[in-house]
């Protein structure tokens, strides 16, 4: 009998699941034809599908809503988009219609943010949550803000010196409003890792001096915030839960030692799906979270704070994808197989090789075809352009295909909407001049149909040439 590649899917996992299906034996990625964009824009081109982030922020904001109703919880909750997970314009542009704030990482965010907002795409009252190392011209956006009158900026201290320098340009800018700021808890990191606390925050058994030392009568700041961020993300660990007890109980110190601080930033760290087999109970984690921080709160007889997320690639990741076409079958032995795509993965996914990250790989067609283990290969000359392995080191298994088929073999890399752009230098020069391919915008109009459209065309020869200063010629 023949075994089939969709007999392996239906078998092995559930399917049709999470937006994915077939139609006409083709793949269809939240009732979006595949085949019908291939055959529109051809191949390589990368996609995102626009209205999964508001399902990703409206699941998110409901959950919490909801457990926060259910358990007389008497804190707000904030959702946080972070820019540096995808800086698109259509993406945040997005995001911002669906009543998120927003968390910053670097100086330039401050220009993207005041670029949105000059196009009336929010209003003054955001909250806009200042992360990463506050060099100077950052620090003097962030005062700019103020003095603009963005008064709900909170700027999250990385360092103890951070708030000397954020006091020196504040008064020598004559800045007349108190600065809100939040003061990030820096974690233990987990035993495999190569060194045992993280450069990011300031250690908790010092934040509590710093705070009454520094900032309890300090006139130029108001104090509001204490932040964390596990690296790993959101998990049902002892390893989680131990950080996370450490920041509740260094949150409970502070409060009662603080009348304005009132504020508890999870960081971000949801989980987005990377396989088929991908199970995650983020009903139960929020729940989990919002009981710890009240029953906590009792205890210590302190009010119950006010909730903030800071969630990027869980919003955007699970909206990418990028679709190749095998240009190419190699059997350079016995028992290896090579698809020889037709772009690099070094360049398009670069998680994938920099640090092994998994991303869902299915066919677009051939799903009646036999199977059998492959590994992929981009074009570039380098041995690490490669992907074989799934998720929980699973070998990849897809079609096999006659070489004299009319109809290549398409493959899709899915959920790659986070990072995947920032980190290879969207528009940039590329490992072997190979180009950025080709963007494309999925969305729907009012009455839900589909509407696609070429963001940017594939990368020319031209633009690489006047990066590198041929100018063309």
């Amino acid at each position: 009998m023949k075994n089939s590649y969709f007999d392996l899917i239906e078998q092995t996992y559930y399917f049709p699941q999470n937006g994915f299906d077939l139609r006409y034996n083709y793949l269809t990625f939240h009732g979006v034809s595949l085949k019908h964009l291939i055959d529109k824009y051809g191949t390589p081109f990368r996609f995102i599908y626009l209205p999964k982030i508001e399902d990703q922020i409206k699941k998110t904001k409901n959950l919490f809503n909801r457990i926060i109703k259910n358990n007389d919880y008497k804190g707000n909750y904030n959702f946080c988009y972070c820019t540096k997970c995808n800086h698109f314009y259509h993406v945040i542009n997005e995001a911002l219609k669906h009543n998120v704030n927003l968390e910053t990482s670097s100086s330039f965010d401050i220009d993207l943010i005041l670029s949105l907002f000059n196009n009336g795409k929010f209003e003054k009252t955001i909250t806009i949550i200042c992360n990463g190392y506050k060099t100077d011209d950052y620090i003097k956006k962030m005062i700019d803000l103020y003095e603009m009158g963005f008064h709900n900026c909170i700027v999250v201290l990385d360092s103890f010196n951070e708030l000397n320098r954020l006091i020196k340009f504040k008064n020598k800018h004559k800045n007349k409003h108190k600065i809100k700021i939040g003061l990030r808890m820096a974690i233990d990191e987990e035993p495999q890792s190569s060194y045992y606390t993280s450069r990011f925050g300031i250690p908790g058994t010092k934040i509590v001096d710093f705070f009454n030392n520094k900032i309890r009568n300090n006139k130029n700041v108001e104090f509001k915030m204490l932040h964390f961020y596990i690296d790993s993300g959101i998990k049902d660990t002892l390893y989680y839960w131990r950080e996370f007890k450490k920041a509740l109980n260094i949150y409970t110190e502070l409060k009662k030692e603080s009348i304005t601080l009132d504020s508890f930033n999870l960081g971000g760290g949801f989980p987005i799906q990377n396989h088929l087999g991908f199970e995650y109970d983020y009903e139960y984690m929020i729940r989990e979270i919002i009981t710890n921080i009240k029953q906590t709160c009792n205890f210590e007889n302190i009010p119950e704070p006010d909730l903030y997320t800071e969630f990027g690639k869980y919003t955007v990741g699970e909206a990418g994808a990028i679709i190749f076409e095998v240009l190419e079958q190699k059997k350079q032995n016995d028992n290896e197989l090579w698809y020889i795509i037709n772009n690099s993965l070094m360049n398009t996914i670069p998680d994938a090789w920099s640090i092994q990250e998994k991303f869902i790989l299915l066919p677009i067609n051939k799903w009646g075809n036999e199977y059998r283990k492959v590994n992929i290969g981009g074009i570039s000359c380098d041995h690490s352009d490669y992907y074989n392995s799934e998720d929980f080191n699973q070998d990849v298994l897809l079609p096999l295909y006659d070489e004299n088929d009319k109809e290549p073999l398409y493959l899709g890399f899915f959920h790659t909407g986070a990072y995947q752009d920032s980190v290879s230098g969207y528009g940039g020069i590329k490992h072997c001049l190979i180009p950025s391919p080709k963007h494309v915008i999925v969305d729907r109009d009012d009455k839900g149909n589909i509407v696609d459209t070429v963001y940017r065309e594939e990368q020319s020869f031209d633009e690489m040439f006047k990066i590198l200063g041929y100018h063309g010629r």
